[in-house]
């Protein structure tokens, strides 16, 4: 499933969703790559 999160304070990733942490933030993966950040709420 496709996911947005933020990272700092103007940067958005959207990639792939690969787990949920326990602070609240996930981790997508974009390109083999893996991003942690705030999700964007889903209206």
């Amino acid at each position: 499933m496709l996911r947005t999160i933020v990272v700092g304070s103007c940067v958005s990733v959207q990639g792939l969703f690969v787990k949920a942490l326990e602070n609240g933030r996930i981790v997508v993966e974009v390109n083999g790559r893996q991003f942690a950040g705030t999700p964007i709420a889903r209206n």
